[in-house]
């Protein structure tokens, strides 16, 4: 039975990635060698990860004046990385969800946080709005997706200072403007690559205006000046980066990307409003996520909700398990879901609707 994987992270990965990547442990450009194995400074190498950067600038069209960077610590590790360089008196962030809470601790570390607007109260069900960003602050962050909670962001705002965003879960979903942006980060395991790097776009000219000492490896311009290679990178999800990258650029690009998600986006949600065994979320259709798609059994059928994860699995869905801290069910549908995937769980929940 094929199975259907709608886990939110490390998840889906185009067949292309994976058969490309898997070749290359094997036998790295008919070196007779895995790329696990060879020099990072190799001149193979090296290509890898000239093309990858490359291939990032073309499918963002990432401006002059912007470097691209494949760093380790995951988007945790940003979550103080980005303090540590940008934050000199007070920083504004908004509160969207359990990952910009995190990031919103660790810039406490550094100096003060304004937390602009939040939705906590209401489980972070909606994205907030009519907020206002302090003029004074050294950046305003953003996480644009929430894959817990099924949130998103999806249009490139102008608070009126520099705009730091996470996009770990949204990177090459939708077109975007990145000249609004200061600085981009976000860790590769959700539509990237497998877990183990980071990327980080950051716009040059906002770094080393900080008076603190910044260790060597949580400062964004070593990383710069060494091109992503002072320490050893992690070559393997470099190497599958690079490939996901191919495969958008061949499936049309972004553009295409997004035509391709708001269709799996809208006819998940369609069935989720259809039908009278669930309900969604977030009822606000602006604020749902077309990358994580969260919904419950509709509250005259609590009870069959065991019922039909057992029997989505048995229809090949993987991964449907809803967040402990949101339940019920919680459908990642990353650039890599095929719309045939998402179909096949419209027609489980079809079929389980008509079982009872």
């Amino acid at each position: 039975m094929k199975k259907h994987n709608f886990y939110a992270g490390p998840s889906i990965l185009s067949e292309y990635t994976i058969k490309q990547t898997a070749e290359a442990i094997l036998d790295f450009e008919g070196m007779g060698l895995s790329v696990m194995e060879i020099s990072h400074r190799s001149k193979e190498f090296v290509a890898v990860m000239e093309k990858a950067k490359q291939l990032f600038r073309e499918l963002l069209n990432i401006p002059d004046g912007y470097s691209v960077l494949f760093l380790q610590g995951g988007a945790s590790m940003q979550f103080c990385m980005v303090p540590y360089n940008l934050l000199s008196k007070k920083a504004a962030y908004l509160d969207t969800g359990s990952w910009a809470s995190k990031a919103i601790k660790e810039a406490g570390l550094f100096g003060e946080v304004d937390v602009v607007a939040s939705s906590k109260e209401d489980t972070y069900s909606y994205i907030p709005k009519n907020y206002k960003v302090p003029a004074d602050a050294d950046y305003f962050h953003i996480t644009t997706n929430n894959t817990i909670y099924g949130t998103e962001i999806r249009e490139d705002i102008e608070p009126g200072v520099p705009l730091v965003a996470d996009m770990s879960s949204d990177i090459f979903s939708r077109p975007m403007d990145v000249s609004k942006y200061a600085l981009i980060y976000g860790g590769a395991q959700k539509n990237l690559a497998p877990s183990g790097v980071t990327f980080v776009i950051v716009r040059d000219d906002i770094l080393g205006k900080m008076d603190r000492k910044i260790p060597t490896m949580l400062n964004y311009q070593t990383h710069i000046d060494k091109e992503s290679m002072f320490n050893t990178p992690p070559v393997v999800p470099v190497l599958a980066a690079l490939k996901t990258l191919e495969w958008y650029k061949d499936q049309g690009g972004v553009e295409a990307m997004h035509k391709i998600n708001l269709e799996k986006a809208g006819l998940l949600y369609g069935e989720i409003d259809r039908n009278k065994l669930f309900r969604p979320n977030v009822g606000d259709e602006s604020d749902r996520s077309i990358m994580n798609v969260t919904f419950v059994m509709d509250e005259n059928y609590m009870d069959l909700e065991a019922d039909f994860l057992a029997f989505a699995t048995e229809q090949g869905m993987v991964g449907l398990k809803g967040h402990r801290s949101v339940g019920g069910f919680r459908a990642s549908i990353y650039n890599a879901m095929p719309l045939t995937g998402v179909q096949a769980l419209v027609d489980t929940m079809k079929a389980f609707e008509q079982k009872n």
